[in-house]
C-alpha cells in the first residue's frame, strides 16, 4: 500500500475511533479532509456493458482489462483455463451454455482513475439481474454489431438507461468483418432510439479492408495491426487524415469518399457537448473491433476522461450528495457460493456517500435498526477477493455476512437515509416448485429461500391459497432452469417443476387490500397474490382476461413495474 492510501487509511480509523456515538458510530471525515474524499469521489468511474446477445460484450469486456492492465494476456475471459479468478463467466452452468447468467465486478485502475466494471448477463432471460445493476451504475457502454445495427434487447436495455438518464458510450463492434455503412449506423442510433449521436472515432473501411479509425476531436488517424491470436494491445501508427501514408493505403476512391464523410460529419452533425453527455442526451460513438482490439483504447481513454462520477442519490425526497458526511450504500445483488472455496453469501453494495471503513457499525435494514457490524467487506475482480479497509462513493463492495442482506437493503448509520433503487418488473414465465423427495425437504427450503434472496426468481404469495405453495415468476424459462441447476449442484436437493397457467402479471397501487375483491369476479383463471413486499399483484392468463378486468374497474391503477423504486419509470409503467 502507497503512502498516500496509507494516510487515507490512518485517517479513517482514527476518526472513526474518535466518533461521537459509541455504537453507530458516525463519519466526520468532510470535517477534516473535504478536498481528499473530493478527489476520490472524481477518480471513481463506474459503468455496465449493455448489448443484444453476441454483440461483442464479452469479448469488450476482455479487452477493456487488457487495456487497463488487469489482464496481461487477453483470452482469459474464454479461454479460463489459466486465469480462471479474472472470469467475469462463474457458475458451471455459465460454462455449458456459454452464457452470462450472473453480473459479476470487475475493478482496475486506469489513467489515474479507479474503474469498477459491472459485467451484466447478454440472455434476455436474465434481463432482471440487469435491471438491477443498471441501478448502480454511473454510466453505460452499448455494443453494437455493425453488422445488424441496433437489435431488439439493445433497444429494451437503452430505454431503461434513457429513463434513469445514465450517460451511454457506444461501441459499434465488429468492423474487421462485412458491415453496414456507418452512416447508417449513426441515423439509426438517432432514429431508433431517438438519441443524438457523436462519432468521435470514425471507421476507415469494413471487413478485410478494415485499416483503423480516426480520432475527430484529436484529428488523428491510428492505423492498428493485426496481432498473433489477438493477444496483446495492437501496434499502431498515427498521422492525420491528409497524410500521404493514408493516401497510399487507401484505394483513391474509398480516399475521397471517406475524406467527405469527415468533412460532412464536422459541419451537419452532432457537435460533441461535454454537458449532454452526461445528461444522456447525446451518446459519443466509437467504431472498432474489440476481437482484433481495434478502438478499444479510444473508447476507455475517453470514458476516463468524460465518464461521469458518482451522482446525488434520492432517499425520500432527499438528494444525498456523495460528499454527505455519513456512509451510506445499497444491496443491488446477493450471491451465495459464488466461489466454491467460499461457501457463503456475498452481497454487491454501491457505497453512495462518504466513507466506508472496514468493521463499521450500521442500522440493520432487516432487524429493526439493530446495529450491525460490517466486518468482511471484500474487494472483488470476478471470482477472486480479497479484503479491503475502506471505500469510496462510487466503489462496489462485497460483504460477507452472518445472514443475507436483502436486494435493495440501505446500510448507513442514519437511519434517514433510505434508498429506494430496485424496482421488481413483470415476470413473462410462471410455476410452481415442489420437493419430489421429502427427506431432503430441508436442503430445498433453505436453497429455495437462498435463491429468492438473490432475486435469481420472484416469488408471490397467492391470496387465499389452500397448498400455500409460493408461485414463481420469471422473465425466461432458462430462470426456471437455474433454479433447478443451483438447487441440485448446491444444495443437494432435486426439484420438480409445473408450468402455472398465467402470462401477465400487474401491481396495484401501494397499500391496495386484497380484501376490497373478495367478493369481486375478476375474470376466469385470474389470481390475486402478494409480492415479497407484501404488495398486492394480480396475475392473468392472457391479455384479453386483463383487458377484461381494466373495462370492468376503470378507476383501478395497474403498473407495469413494482410502484416502491420512485427513481425508475418503465416505459409501459402507469394503466396497464
Amino acid at each position: 500500500m502507497g503512502a498516500e492510501n496509507s494516510s487515507i487509511r490512518a485517517l479513517c480509523k482514527n476518526l472513526y475511533a474518535h466518533a461521537a456515538t459509541p455504537t453507530l458510530r458516525r463519519s466526520f471525515h468532510m470535517d477534516i479532509s473535504k478536498e481528499k474524499l473530493a478527489a476520490e469521489i472524481a477518480r471513481r468511474r463506474t459503468f455496465a456493458i449493455i448489448s443484444h446477445p453476441d454483440a461483442g460484450k464479452t469479448t469488450l469486456t476482455e479487452k477493456l482489462l487488457l487495456y487497463g492492465g488487469a489482464l496481461q494476456l487477453a483470452g482469459s475471459v474464454r479461454a479460463r483455463k489459466n486465469q480462471r479468478a479474472t472470469s467475469s463467466d462463474w457458475m458451471e452452468l455459465e460454462r455449458q451454455r456459454g452464457i452470462s447468467i450472473s453480473s459479476t465486478l470487475l475493478q482496475f485502475d486506469y489513467g489515474g482513475c479507479v474503474i469498477n466494471l459491472l459485467d451484466t448477463p447478454g440472455h434476455k432471460d436474465f434481463s432482471e439481474d440487469t435491471y438491477r445493476v443498471l441501478t448502480a451504475v454511473d454510466s453505460v457502454v452499448m455494443v453494437i454489431d455493425a453488422a445488424k445495427g441496433i437489435e431488439e434487447r439493445t433497444k429494451k436495455l437503452f430505454e431503461i438507461c434513457r429513463l434513469r438518464s445514465i450517460p451511454i458510450f457506444t461501441f459499434i463492434n465488429k468492423l474487421d468483418r462485412p458491415s453496414q455503412e456507418p452512416l447508417n449506423l449513426i441515423d439509426e442510433l438517432e432514429k431508433v432510439l431517438g438519441i443524438g449521436a457523436f462519432p468521435v472515432t470514425w471507421p476507415i473501411g469494413n471487413g478485410g479492408d478494415f485499416k483503423g479509425v480516426y480520432d475527430r476531436l484529436e484529428k488523428q488517424v491510428f492505423l492498428f495491426e493485426r496481432t498473433e491470436h489477438n493477444a496483446h494491445k495492437a501496434p499502431f501508427r498515427v498521422g492525420g487524415a491528409d497524410d500521404p501514408a493514408l493516401k497510399e493505403k487507401l484505394d483513391p476512391d474509398f480516399y475521397k469518399t471517406w475524406h467527405e464523410e469527415i468533412e460532412m460529419l464536422s459541419t451537419a452533425g452532432e457537435q460533441f457537448d461535454r454537458e449532454a453527455v452526461a445528461a444522456g442526451k447525446i451518446t459519443p460513438v466509437f467504431f472498432g473491433s474489440a476481437m482484433n482490439n481495434f478502438g478499444v483504447q479510444h473508447l476507455l481513454e475517453y470514458f476516463v476522461k468524460f465518464g461521469s462520477e458518482p451522482a446525488a442519490r434520492k432517499s425520500g425526497n432527499e438528494l444525498i450528495s456523495p460528499m454527505h458526511e455519513t456512509f451510506s450504500g445499497f444491496v443491488f445483488k446477493v450471491q451465495a457460493n459464488m466461489n466454491p472455496r467460499h461457501r457463503d453469501t456475498l452481497a454487491f453494495v454501491r457505497v453512495c456517500s462518504g466513507i466506508f471503513e472496514k468493521d463499521m457499525m450500521v442500522h440493520d435494514p432487516e432487524d429493526g435498526g439493530k446495529p450491525i457490524r460490517l466486518s468482511y467487506p471484500q474487494k472483488l475482480f470476478g471470482q477472486e477477493r480479497e479484503s479491503l479497509e475502506y471505500a469510496f462513493p462510487g466503489d462496489v463492495i462485497g460483504l460477507v455476512a452472518h445472514r443475507s442482506f436483502r436486494i435493495g437493503d440501505t446500510l448507513s448509520p442514519d437511519p434517514k437515509i433510505h434508498y429506494s433503487e430496485i424496482p421488481r418488473f413483470p415476470p413473462e414465465a410462471f410455476a410452481t416448485l415442489r420437493n419430489p423427495t421429502p427427506g431432503k425437504f430441508k436442503q430445498f427450503r433453505a436453497g429455495l429461500d437462498q435463491l429468492l434472496n438473490e432475486g435469481v426468481i420472484q416469488v408471490f404469495h397467492p391470496v387465499d391459497s389452500v397448498t400455500n405453495v409460493p408461485l414463481l415468476g420469471a422473465v425466461g424459462q432458462l430462470q426456471f432452469e437455474v433454479v433447478v441447476y443451483r438447487l441440485q449442484a448446491e444444495y443437494g436437493a432435486e426439484s420438480r417443476l409445473e408450468p402455472a397457467p398465467y402470462t401477465q402479471i400487474r401491481w396495484f397501487d401501494l397499500g391496495t387490500d386484497p380484501e376490497q375483491y373478495r367478493d369481486d369476479y375478476l375474470g376466469a383463471g385470474v389470481q390475486l397474490a402478494l409480492d415479497i413486499e407484501d404488495e398486492l399483484v394480480i396475475l392473468f392468463p392472457d391479455v384479453w382476461t386483463m383487458n377484461y378486468f381494466i373495462e370492468k374497474h376503470p378507476k383501478v391503477n395497474l403498473h407495469t413495474i413494482s410502484p416502491t423504486a420512485n427513481p425508475v419509470h418503465h416505459p409501459d409503467d402507469g394503466m396497464a
